[in-house]
């Protein structure tokens, strides 16, 4: 086989470096500026994805032909929303105390819709495929061969081992707020079975997004009428 040119990591890692970077600056940044960063969070991964995906860096999107099983993955993606929710209703001492995100830090409260809008769109739309081609695209398949010369581009998607699928499961928990570890454990256990199940990236792209999109639609259209165990009225910014 003809050894490639490049090691192949820039479409999975500048989409979620720059991602990652601008979350960061923006909670940093005063007021005036959030509106942009939050643009820049939307648009420089988006663009960064697009592009690679333009000129076929990503093989592993190719292949997917949609079928009965998409409602499948859909009810997986609508499960793990629900796996996520339930525990801080269930049991409010697991709630941060942290607000979450405000709609009308960005551009006042004349923009909340906008800020909204872009808000869901990098949730439901850019996450979910930055970081699933960084970590069970890239670093799946990486864990299996970073001891030795191969390239993990040649390693075949979803193919489950013990230690890369222990890095992967450290990299998704670890990475969020401890307050989200517990939540983001038992969505990756879910997920994770899912994947080695499909055996293809662009279903659990799919099942990432469904799953952020319906804690985003609970968040925008049932904050302040959705009630914990004990009867209290929930404010659910917090999971934004």
């Amino acid at each position: 086989m003809a050894t490639r040119k490049d090691t192949g990591w820039g479409p999975y890692w500048l989409p979620m470096l720059a991602f990652l970077l601008l979350i960061e600056v923006g909670r940093r940044v005063p007021d005036s500026a959030a509106g942009f960063f939050l643009v820049l969070r939307v648009l420089v991964p988006g663009a960064l994805v697009t592009g690679y995906a333009a000129r076929g860096r990503y093989p592993e999107l190719r292949g997917f032909r949609a079928d009965a099983r998409v409602a499948l993955d859909v009810a997986v993606g609508l499960l793990g929303a629900l796996l996520w929710i339930a525990p801080f209703l269930l049991y409010p001492g697991l709630r941060p105390n942290s607000p979450g995100f405000d709609p009308t830090r960005p551009f006042g409260p004349d923009g909340a819709a906008l800020a909204l809008s872009l808000r869901g769109v990098g949730y439901a739309v850019v996450t979910p495929f930055v970081e699933e081609l960084f970590v069970r695209s890239w670093l799946l398949r990486y864990a299996q061969v970073w001891s030795s010369q191969r390239d993990f581009r040649n390693v075949p998607m979803a193919r489950f081992t013990l230690p890369s699928f222990a890095v992967t499961t450290a990299y998704f928990v670890f990475t969020h707020q401890p307050w989200e570890w517990g939540v983001m454990f038992t969505w990756t256990l879910l997920t994770m079975a899912w994947f080695y199940h499909r055996r293809h990236i662009v279903p659990l792209i799919l099942v990432h997004a469904v799953t952020n999109g319906a804690i985003f639609a609970l968040v925008w259209l049932a904050d302040g009428r959705v009630h914990d165990a004990t009867g209290a009225v929930v404010s659910l910014w917090f999971l934004l």
